[in-house]
């Protein structure tokens, strides 16, 4: 992948949920949510102070991050649904 997130930005590869809830039901993809939940592809550098300080990610790419409901920016790379979004939209870890 040629694409590189500059600053504090992230780029996000959702992972899907499961298609059954734990009593065996089918979720039909018309009542899916979009999941919260992501594995980051490719971090920037991280963000600056006014004094031009770096301020280093404080994750990397490979985690699993939660993010919220609407955070980042939907964008179609190489033919893959990701998303671009700042540091401070994750959650936390897992």
């Amino acid at each position: 992948m040629a694409f590189t997130p500059l600053h504090d930005r992230v780029l996000v590869r959702r992972i899907e949920s499961d298609e059954k809830t734990s009593g065996g039901l089918i979720i039909p993809d018309s009542a899916k949510e979009k999941p919260a939940e992501g594995e980051i592809v490719a971090c920037g550098e991280g963000a600056r102070k006014d004094s031009g300080e770096l301020i280093p990610m404080a994750v990397k790419a490979g985690d699993k991050v939660l993010f919220g409901k609407w955070s980042g920016t939907e964008v179609k790379i190489d033919g893959e649904d990701l998303l671009i979004m700042k540091e401070s939209d994750i959650l936390g870890t897992m």
